[in-house]
């Protein structure tokens, strides 16, 4: 159950209306929209930073998407025919709307989003803030840790599209919000959720698998890395350290090397550790998509299955569970907050 946050001051003074805007990569809402969605994130130089401009980067871009485009269908497929994050995100937006509708209807708030490579794309969100004669935006991503290749990007985009567009928003950023208390205990939750389904609970370890990041962003000062580590030891301080722990990281992608361990060899020295019961935490995402349905939880399955790994469960994405909602909108408020009083 949702416990409203107490901001006295919001109550003395209204803001109207306030948009908070969801930022989140987006996915391909048909196996005919996951060519269009490869470009784009291949496009994007603040993940890909390719040599010899914009103009070569879009070229390689088509090059890459049209080659890899069959192959990542068949992932699509077989977990439904496109990304669940089109209806997970909603989820989260529909239950965030309903918090501040129910708890702070004084504000006028309206949830939206804006995708950096799929529909509703970035553009079209700040078309309808200004249809909408929203002018207080709250920017709220989708990624509790602050990566140049996450929030980064999206910000990048943000400002991008707002400029081409000629909008100026009274605006407010979150960069990152990994040390929430309601947010680790949502992903204590979720471990406990897991846990419940060995059939010796005792016995599991856990593996932590984020997203990686090439090596060179992480020597160019990204924090990404860290604040990936700091999540998994605040989640462990919460549980005491009751079990076995380490972190892996996954979805490689390109020659550039990248953070190690590889959460696929990770599961293999896992396996010849004698490990027979793992539960792996996506520790970076915040909703069930191709990275925790399909890369983790057939792909690497069959990797662990094969090292001997006999009992191995994927933890349930965070979702719109009340606990993340609740963080949601704890940070959301703490910067309408801000606006009010700027």
């Amino acid at each position: 159950m949702l416990v409203p946050i107490s901001f006295p001051c919001l109550r003395n003074s209204v803001i109207s209306p306030v948009a908070i805007v969801l930022l989140q990569f987006g996915g391909p809402d048909s196996l005919e929209a996951v060519e269009p969605f490869l470009y784009n994130l291949f496009n994007d130089p603040d993940i890909f930073e390719l040599p010899f401009g914009p103009r070569f980067q879009r070229f390689l871009a088509r090059q890459i998407s049209s080659r890899r485009a069959p192959s990542v269908q068949k992932k699509y497929a077989e977990i439904g025919g496109k990304s669940p994050i089109v209806e997970r995100t909603e989820d989260q937006l529909l239950a965030l709307q309903q918090y501040f509708d129910k708890h702070y209807p004084e504000l006028a708030v309206t949830v939206r989003l804006a995708a950096r490579y799929w529909k509703p794309y970035t553009e079209e969100a700040i078309k309808n803030l200004k249809r909408d004669n929203i002018k207080n935006v709250v920017l709220l991503p989708l990624y509790p840790q602050y990566a140049m290749a996450n929030a980064g990007s999206s910000f990048n985009e943000w400002d991008r599209q707002r400029k081409a567009l000629g909008v100026e928003f009274n605006e407010r950023r979150i960069r990152e919000y990994y040390k929430h208390p309601q947010y680790i205990k949502a992903l204590n939750t979720r471990i406990e959720e897991g846990l419940a389904q060995f059939p010796d609970p005792s016995k599991v370890m856990l593996l932590f698998s984020a997203h990686g990041t090439p090596l060179d962003m992480v020597k160019r000062g990204d924090p990404y890395s860290e604040q990936i580590r700091e999540t998994m030891e605040l989640v462990m301080d919460a549980r005491g350290h009751d079990k076995e722990y380490m972190l892996s990281f996954q979805s490689k992608v390109g020659p550039k090397k990248w953070l190690k361990p590889s959460t696929h060899e990770t599961l293999i020295a896992l396996g010849a550790r004698g490990i027979t019961d793992l539960l792996v935490i996506p520790i970076a995402f915040v909703s069930d998509h191709i990275e925790t349905l399909h890369e983790l939880n057939i792909e690497e399955r069959h990797t662990a299955h094969e090292a001997g790994i006999v009992n191995y469960i994927v933890i349930k994405g965070l979702n719109d569970h009340p606990l993340f909602i609740e963080c949601l909108a704890d940070v959301a408020l703490q910067e309408i907050h801000a606006l009010q009083h700027e």
